[in-house]
């Protein structure tokens, strides 16, 4: 028999995933994941691991499976606090969930499972694997999960080969109502459960606070730049990769100053709340953010030209293929569609693979591409690579 351990989040999806494996004939134990334990940061009454971890082990008893918890929060702080710090530091906008799939499930939780004897790991994400032979041996297939509204693909993007031929994920062949409906009729505890929204395992974060933790606030200028602004005056032929994938040069002197913040490194690329600057004709968006000189830049207006970009590029460093086999190779270009976040839908683009990485240019310019967050590319429902946003 063989043998599986459950990441049970405490939530209706791992709950199920545990319900289906146990009623294929797999030997199933849940381990439940505590990741952090900084409550000052946490919207307690949201979301607390405290309910969660209970949750997890109500499902466990009532399925008759082994349950234990691990505290892998020390190697969170480490693999994706730390770094989650660092990035926003330094101007960019990290992707903690696809860290923490990387990082802690299908890295120190799955090696804690094969510890255990385990011959699987399973979670609750809405996706799909299958195997098929190329050449002389076999490659892992990730699939977007059947649920068009559920699909997780993108935040397993960064996993490998390895990871992938130890991963079941059985719920990624059910609609969401399904899965509430077969956890109603095994009678599991969490059926009616609200999904959670926050960071991986941690609950839901109020993530000014979080990042006012280590990040000083410190009042900079806001610069507001006109759509008209010859920054973004494109004068580039369509095959300077280079230019099309560089970010504006945005500088104070192109704009004027229009009000205070309390720090650039808690602004992102797009975003409109927290700026709390009113009497504009329409709203005003972040377009850009200078840590070093503490300066944040905007556009007034959904349309405004400084939110869209034809392409991105990512360093050689940064490139991650699923498909190991379908690496690119210098010199080569090739259409895929793509998404730069979660739930966006799939837009057309071609990748040209040089020297020194990736460039990825879209057919139609894309609103709020924003470095340190993560490109993922499909052929179909597959998903074939990914990358993190220079």
């Amino acid at each position: 028999m063989k043998r599986v351990v459950v990441g049970l989040s405490g939530g209706v999806d791992s709950s199920v995933t545990a319900y289906l494996l146990r009623e294929q004939g797999y030997e199933v134990i849940g381990m439940f994941m505590k990741n952090w334990h900084d409550d000052s940061v946490t919207i307690s009454n949201e979301c607390p691991w405290l309910d969660d971890s209970n949750d997890a082990m109500i499902v466990a008893q009532h399925l008759g499976i082994p349950f234990q918890a691990i505290d892998l929060s020390s190697e969170y702080k480490e693999r994706i606090v730390d770094y989650m710090f660092a990035e926003y530091k330094a101007g960019r906008t990290p992707n903690p969930d696809i860290l923490c799939n990387r990082e802690i499930k299908f890295d120190i939780f799955l090696n804690t499972a094969l510890k255990l004897g385990a011959d699987y790991v399973a979670t609750g994400h809405y996706v799909r694997k299958n195997e098929i032979e190329a050449g002389d041996r076999k490659v892992y297939r990730l699939l977007a999960g059947k649920d068009p509204n559920k699909d997780q693909s993108y935040f397993l993007c960064q996993l490998t080969q390895s990871q992938l031929s130890k991963a079941l994920f059985p719920v990624g062949e059910l609609l969401k109502p399904e899965v509430r409906a077969i956890a109603k009729k095994a009678g599991l505890a969490t059926a009616e459960k609200k999904d959670s929204q926050g960071l991986c395992f941690i609950g839901k974060v109020h993530l000014p606070d979080f990042l006012q933790q280590r990040l000083e606030t410190k009042k900079g200028n806001v610069v507001e730049l006109s759509a008209a602004s010859s920054v973004f005056q494109n004068g580039c032929t369509e095959d300077d990769l280079d230019h099309i994938t560089r970010p504006y040069a945005l500088s104070p002197e192109s704009g004027k100053v229009v009000g205070e913040h309390n720090g650039a490194h808690y602004y992102t690329i797009g975003q409109r709340r927290g700026l709390n600057l009113g009497g504009f004709e329409k709203p005003l968006f972040v377009i850009g953010t200078d840590t070093g000189k503490n300066i944040i830049y905007t556009g007034m207006g959904e349309d405004h030209p400084g939110l869209y970009r034809k392409g991105l590029f990512i360093q050689l460093a940064d490139e991650h293929w699923v498909r190991e086999d379908l690496r690119m190779k210098s010199g080569e270009s090739k259409k895929f569609m793509a998404r730069i976040r979660y739930r966006q839908a799939l837009e057309s683009c071609t990748i040209h693979k040089k020297g020194n990485g990736l460039y990825v240019i879209f057919e139609r310019p894309q609103r709020g591409i924003t470095p340190g967050q993560f490109a993922a590319w499909y052929e179909g429902e597959e998903l074939i690579g990914s990358g993190v946003i220079q």
